[in-house]
């Protein structure tokens, strides 16, 4: 009598082709793709559109119209100045004090490695959270740090309220939660040099300063450009840390894009203007990745040519 095991037959799965296998393994991305155009083009056509909640009726295509209001519109050129100079001033000073504290904790140690950990926990709370936090601590009447501001002569300093400071107070949080993140970017960089440039340098006795600007910048450009790419997208598209502190004030003093489109949409019920300011930050920000990304490309193929 055969055994039930010589008589058991393999069982038949579900096998895909060799053919098949890369458009199956591909899909998810696919349905992650139109998953986003969709609501992509969804904002290009109501960008076309005079729209407003309030006003369901009225809804029609006008052809450009909320493009070309833009050009005579003072609102949208304050929109404009604001983001780029909260971009502008955050990706600087985040990416010099990166810079300077990877640096600083470059050597490999216990200490060191214990400092980084430490210098991150800030990126692990959430913006609005951070900003909520911030916005306690210069509180004009009991703030901690309105007190120590009082300490040095600062008395009745305004923070946030005032649209004399209102800027410096948000690029403060701002340097404060995304620092480390250029820090870590860049002190992954340093660590993954090579070292044999730095040690003929320090046989031959050249001096710091040179050795800086001329071996461990140039080999660090692309970590640079990588952390500045995504620190200015992601500031120039700044939502979160404004609104919770500000909501965009005083007065318009805060008011950028994210800002702008939100107080449309939810204020104004203006989904036309608000879907417009939303595609012009979409074409600033394509902008700006292509120049980077090019400038980096263009950097690799330098490095590979002289290697």
């Amino acid at each position: 009598m055969a055994s039930t095991a010589t008589l058991r037959k393999p069982a038949s799965g579900f096998r895909i082709s060799r053919k098949m296998l890369p458009y199956v393994l591909s899909l998810p991305a696919l349905l992650v793709c139109i998953g986003i155009l969709i609501p992509f083009f969804t904002a290009v056509i109501y960008s076309f559109q005079r729209y407003r909640l309030s006003q369901p009726w009225a809804r029609q295509f006008n052809w450009g119209e909320n493009y070309l209001n833009f050009v005579t519109d003072p609102a949208f050129w304050n929109t404009l100045k604001v983001s780029l100079l909260y971009a502008g001033i955050t990706v600087t000073l985040e990416l010099l004090l990166g810079l300077g504290i990877a640096l600083l904790l470059q050597r490999r140690s216990t200490i060191n490695n214990f400092i980084s950990i430490m210098l991150l926990l800030p990126l692990m709370i959430a913006p609005a959270l951070a900003a909520l936090m911030w916005k306690l601590m210069t509180n004009p009447s009991f703030g901690i740090l309105s007190y120590l501001a009082s300490l040095v002569g600062l008395h009745d300093f305004r923070w946030a309220s005032s649209p004399d400071t209102a800027l410096l107070t948000v690029v403060l949080v701002d340097i404060w939660v995304y620092t480390p993140f250029i820090m870590i970017l860049l002190l992954a960089g340093l660590r993954s040099l090579p070292t044999q440039p730095f040690e003929a340098a320090a046989l031959d006795g050249v001096p710091r300063s040179f050795v800086f600007f001329r071996i461990t910048l140039p080999m660090l450009t692309p970590y640079i450009l990588t952390a500045t790419l995504f620190r200015l997208l992601d500031s120039i598209q700044q939502f979160d840390i404004i609104y919770a502190m500000t909501q965009g004030g005083p007065g318009n003093t805060l008011t950028v894009f994210q800002v702008e489109a939100y107080l449309n949409f939810f204020q104004s019920t203006n989904v036309g203007r608000s879907a417009a300011l939303l595609i012009i930050l979409w074409a600033i920000t394509y902008t700006l990745s292509n120049v980077f990304i090019k400038n980096w490309l263009r950097l690799r193929e330098r490095a590979r040519g002289e290697a």
